[in-house]
């Protein structure tokens, strides 16, 4: 009886086309041979990877001896003529500088896919890409660009602990159909990026960094000086200058506490002023056909991430508030005023309307909060991929405003009747909840607006494909039902 274990991994097989295979039985199907070019961290994250999805794998090295303890055991590593002479489909995993010493392997891979995964050291805005240098270098071959967004550890873990998405670009659809299928049996999910032309930002892809990010919490930085500067002005400087009163123990949490609610009430008003603004925009134009303009545009595509910022400053602000009463200096006013009322002969301090408006003041806070969390949560893909269309809409549409109503309550509440007292203009600015509430207000206002029914009934009309200029009229269900009988029955007559 021979021993099984004295086989080798890899094994040629006469005839035409000597292709390698791994040793199995003739009735199974043979899965196509991967060759791996290159022995980074890369190659071998990929070759386990291959390996663990059930692929033969044969690994092209140059010093195939020194490097084959580095590989699972079920790899054979060889050199890169033989594992470009028998693999079916060979990743290119070599950084692109070294793409030119491959070109002695130039007829043993003519014919078979190749995959480019690598990238550049920073990203390139001009081109040509790795990919289109590679399918240069190798026109016989047909040259696919992916798993560049893939990282080591990623393919190590496996699709469960990292990014599942792989974009793929080619012109031959036979390989990039291949490579497809190779992706999805090993777990992730492949993107058709379109020819090999789109591979430049492919390529560009792991080096952006939010991109849709950068307005946003540029918006957040600079609204957050402005209103840190203006609470500066007024609660520290104007004391320390009129009454030489030094309250800069304020800075760190105080000031900061009054900030954030200001920024959120802002930046929540910002996520709902653009459908406003489109509504208007529409209403104008008396059609839906045009682009809106490209500052609109970008605005109405931002509105997730203004409203997580929003979210971010309030749930700050929630920790700020709940840790006043741990400080030093609450405690030392709490002390002096029960000592100052005990001296003044004072035995009830209870103020009914300043213990409503506080009661009233923390919860409508305790509400936005809520529904903030809730616009937060589903905002995610994996809960909105959960939820159909008119339960995401009604969540971040109609639970949005109700947010937003309770939000600007909670800082009216706040406010209550400071507005009307003279000592709350400190160097003649208003109080800062005032500024806050213009546009949260006046995004209110406007879409209450345009729910009243002559202006929502033309809005509707629009969005369906009614144009002014082209004077079409619409009909409703029963209308045209009617129309339909009657010319039934001329039909018939």
């Amino acid at each position: 009886m021979s021993d099984d274990m004295s086989r080798p991994l890899v094994r040629g097989r006469g005839g035409v086309g000597d292709s390698w295979h791994l040793e199995a039985p003739m009735s199974e199907l043979q899965p196509p041979l991967i060759g791996i070019l290159g022995t980074g961290d890369f190659a071998r994250s990929l070759a386990g990877r291959l390996v663990g999805s059930g692929y033969q794998v044969v690994v092209g090295s140059r010093n195939p001896k020194r490097c084959s303890s580095l590989f699972p055991e079920e790899t054979e590593v060889t050199s890169q003529m033989e594992a470009a002479t028998h693999a079916d489909l060979i990743f290119i995993a070599v950084f692109p500088e070294h793409h030119s010493s491959l070109l002695q392997l130039k007829q043993a891979m003519a014919g078979k896919t190749l995959v480019d995964v690598s990238n550049g050291l920073r990203m390139n805005c001009d081109g040509p890409s790795n990919a289109s240098r590679l399918a240069d270098m190798f026109p016989e071959s047909s040259v696919v660009k992916g798993f560049n967004t893939l990282s080591a550890w990623t393919l190590q873990m496996g699709p469960r602990d990292g990014s599942r998405q792989v974009f793929l670009c080619s012109d031959d659809h036979r390989a990039k159909l291949s490579v497809m299928q190779l992706c999805q049996r090993m777990g992730f999910i492949p993107v058709d990026y379109g020819l090999l032309s789109s591979a430049l930002d492919v390529e560009n892809l792991p080096f952006h960094l939010f991109p849709s990010w950068h307005v946003p919490v540029l918006g957040l930085f600079f609204l957050f000086v402005f209103f840190y500067l203006y609470n500066f002005i007024r609660d520290v400087l104007h004391p320390y200058v009129t009454k030489g009163k030094n309250v800069f123990y304020k800075l760190p949490i105080d000031t900061v506490n009054v900030t954030l609610p200001c920024v959120a009430l802002v930046m929540l008003s910002l996520v709902y002023l653009p459908g406003v603004v489109a509504s208007i925009v529409q209403l104008w134009r008396g059609t839906k056909y045009r682009r809106f303009p490209p500052w609109l545009d970008q605005w109405l595509l931002r509105r997730k991430q203004l409203g997580l910022c929003s979210f971010l400053c309030a749930a700050l602000h929630a920790i700020y508030s709940l840790s006043l009463p741990m400080r030093k200096s609450a405690r030392y006013k709490l002390i002096n005023t029960a000592y100052k009322q005990v001296k003044d002969g004072v035995e009830d301090s209870w103020q009914e309307e300043e213990v409503w408006r506080m009661e009233l003041y923390v919860s409508a806070g305790i509400l936005a909060l809520g529904l903030l969390c809730l616009l937060a949560v589903t905002s995610l893909p994996s809960v909105s991929n959960a939820v159909n269309w008119r339960e995401f809409t009604f969540v971040q549409s109609s639970l949005g405003y109700c947010a937003l109503f309770m939000a600007t309550l909670h800082t009216l509440l706040f406010g209550w009747d400071r507005a009307f007292k003279a000592d709350e203009y400190q160097f003649l600015l208003p109080p800062t909840f005032m500024l806050v509430l213009l546009l949260p207000l006046t995004v209110l206002v406007g879409r209450l607006t345009l729910l009243l029914p002559c202006i929502a009934l033309r809005l509707k009309k629009i969005r369906r494909g009614w144009e002014t200029s082209q004077h079409v009229r619409f009909m409703s269900l029963e209308e045209e039902d009617d129309c339909r009988g009657g010319l039934e029955g001329v039909s018939n007559v």
